[in-house]
């Protein structure tokens, strides 16, 4: 008799993200999180002054993104932020609780873009909400169990269609404007006011949401092909193209429709888009709808890897870390998220669900930027192929987000 077959060994995650698919990616669950839900809020808090609540949260968010691209060139690992953590303070329990609240975020910016997704689907179909949220929930989860190469080819078709929906409203509106580089001044006039001022803080926190996307990067590490050179390009990449494109959308808008009537728009792109072509806004809703659940696909990823991930490392049940064998996905993560972001999305409005995340992802940034400069402080030798930043910039990163954090609480 022979001896009896090992086991086959246990499925693990496909490397299989190139750069373009991987800036795509970071594109996608920006861009679809942002501009796209939310410019109408932030309009309506701060005005004319909304661009500059979109460079505040860019500003805030360059040293973290230059952080996150240091530790995932040093740490390509699903989870990053938690094994981040782990490796500046050397503490298993606040990894545990770093990885629990970016499971949060994921889930709570998917729900939130879940309910604008349903606003602009109401566009094309006159249903209740609810029946709109559970139907894109349930279709995007099982679109993201099916395998990650589908998921992000997937996510990449859809992001090309809405950066083109955006500068479709870019060109237009600036071949229709009087003068838009004549009246970017506006953007300043009267800034100085307290007014001013607190409606740009409140409207930054919105803003930041918008950014909400590049450390999801970090979670697909373990998906991604030459990690140590290709994610921190791909985090630059996604925050240099998202700050132009909402910068520009956003004034556009706001030269195109009275901030107030902006604002109150359940469909805000769709609303400028018929303003500044004259016909009428189904194509760019529908892009809007591309946009939105493509926006769900990829933060579903992003947050059923960190359960996978913090799995993997005894963080949480066993059973979450399981791959399936044809799928090469965690189902069973998958799956947990799906269900999270359901409940969450039929109980929360908007606005709510996208500042809780907002100040929580403030939060997570904080200890990721403070466990970078441990890290630097215990002097740990680099590898040749590894970025690396200087001290300073995770030292702005962690005061940045603390700023920007105490603001949005007073404002």
């Amino acid at each position: 008799m022979s001896a009896a077959a090992p086991h086959a060994a246990a499925p693990t995650l496909a490397r299989t993200l190139n750069l373009p698919l991987a800036v795509l990616f970071g594109l996608g669950v920006t861009i679809g999180a942002g501009i796209y839900v939310l410019l109408g809020a932030a309009a309506g808090r701060a005005g004319m002054h909304a661009p500059l609540a979109f460079v505040l949260a860019a500003v805030v968010m360059a040293p973290t993104a230059a952080s996150f691209a240091e530790f995932a060139s040093r740490m390509p690992v699903s989870a990053g932020e938690a094994a981040y953590v782990k490796a500046g303070f050397g503490s298993t329990r606040l990894a545990g609780l770093i990885g629990l609240m970016v499971i949060a975020v994921s889930v709570v910016s998917a729900a939130t873009v879940a309910r604008g997704s349903a606003g602009y689907i109401r566009e094309f179909l006159d249903l209740p909400a609810a029946i709109l949220i559970v139907t894109v929930v349930i279709a995007m989860g099982l679109i993201t169990a099916w395998g990650i190469l589908q998921s992000v080819m997937l996510t990449a078709v859809m992001t090309l269609t809405e950066i083109g929906g955006l500068l479709l409203i870019i060109v237009a509106g600036a071949a229709k404007s009087d003068a838009p580089l004549a009246r970017l001044p506006e953007i300043a006039t009267g800034g100085g006011s307290v007014t001013a001022l607190s409606g740009v803080l409140a409207a930054s926190l919105l803003a930041f949401f918008a950014y909400i996307g590049f450390e999801g990067l970090a979670n697909i590490a373990q998906e991604v092909r030459q990690p140590h050179t290709t994610l921190p390009r791909a985090i630059f990449l996604t925050l240099a193209i998202s700050t132009l494109l909402y910068i520009m959308v956003a004034w556009i808008a706001l030269i195109s429709v009275p901030h107030a009537e902006l604002g109150a728009a359940h469909a805000p792109l769709s609303l400028v888009f018929e303003r500044v072509t004259g016909i009428a806004p189904a194509a760019i809703t529908a892009i809007a709808i591309v946009a939105t659940v493509n926006g769900i696909i990829a933060m579903m990823v992003t947050g059923s890897r960190v359960i996978y991930g913090m799995a993997d490392r005894k963080l949480l049940p066993a059973v979450l870390a399981r791959i399936h064998p044809r799928t090469r996905t965690p189902v069973a993560a998958t799956a947990l998220v799906a269900g999270m972001v359901l409940v969450l999305a039929l109980l929360f409005p908007l606005q709510g669900l996208a500042e809780a995340s907002s100040r929580l992802t403030l939060v997570i940034f904080a200890f990721v930027n403070a466990a970078l400069v441990q890290f630097k402080r215990r002097g740990h030798v680099t590898t040749t192929d590894a970025f690396t930043v200087p001290m300073g910039v995770p030292i702005a990163g962690c005061i940045l987000c603390l700023l920007l954090l105490a603001g949005s609480l007073l404002a």
